[in-house]
Parts: C-alpha cells; sequence; structure tokens
C-alpha cells in the first residue's frame, strides 16, 4: 500500500493500532514527549528536546513489537506516521477514538478485531 495522502493512510494506521494497549502507549509516549518539550521550552534547557522523540517513540515501539506484533509504520511513511500519531492522540484526549475506529470499522476498512 502506497498512500497518496493522509485521508488514504488514516484507516491504515488505525488498523496497525487494533489494540487498546497499544494505542494507550502511544498515548503516554506522546504525552511524555509533549511534556518534555514543554520543560525545554520553560527552563530554556532546549537539551530536553533531544529526548521526546525517544520518549514518544520508545513507548510507541514497545507497543508495536510487544503487543501489536507489528512493524511500525513509521519505518515506512514517517511523515503520516507522525500526523496519525498526533490525530490519534487528539481523539483519545477527546475520548474519540473509539467511535473512529468503528466508523472504520463500518467502511469495512479494519476487520473485526478491534480491541
Amino acid at each position: 500500500m502506497e498512500p497518496k495522502n493522509f485521508t488514504e493512510f488514516w484507516p491504515f494506521y488505525v488498523r496497525e493500532h487494533r489494540s487498546a494497549l497499544n494505542r494507550r502507549l502511544h498515548f503516554v509516549g506522546t504525552s511524555c514527549g509533549l511534556i518534555l518539550v514543554v520543560v525545554a521550552l520553560l527552563t530554556d534547557q532546549f537539551w530536553w528536546i533531544a529526548l521526546a522523540p525517544i520518549c514518544g517513540y520508545g513507548f510507541a515501539w514497545f507497543g508495536h513489537f510487544r503487543v501489536e506484533k507489528n512493524r511500525p509504520a513509521t519505518l515506512r511513511f514517517p511523515f503520516y506516521s507522525f500526523v496519525g500519531d498526533q490525530k490519534m492522540f487528539v481523539l483519545m484526549l477527546f475520548g474519540c477514538m473509539d467511535a473512529e475506529i468503528q466508523k472504520i470499522k463500518a467502511n469495512a476498512e479494519l476487520g473485526p478485531k478491534s480491541r
């Protein structure tokens, strides 16, 4: 699959994050990464920013390799994956990710396993 745009990529991204635990690990990693960026900005110690992707991707990749048992999409689609992670983070933050999964599942793009 070679997506032409993010709209085409999104259902694939959701499919790669079927496990609720994997999605939660992504949420924790993204949260920690954002906190590290804020700490860097508030303290003028910008080296904290270097830890943000390590923290964010560490949690996410653990979720893929150990929980989901798949290969992180970041390795093939780094930009779309980053955008997808941010979208999933916002949807989870506002409690809308389960509805998004159901919507994609209803379009027969996700398959039977959703949690």
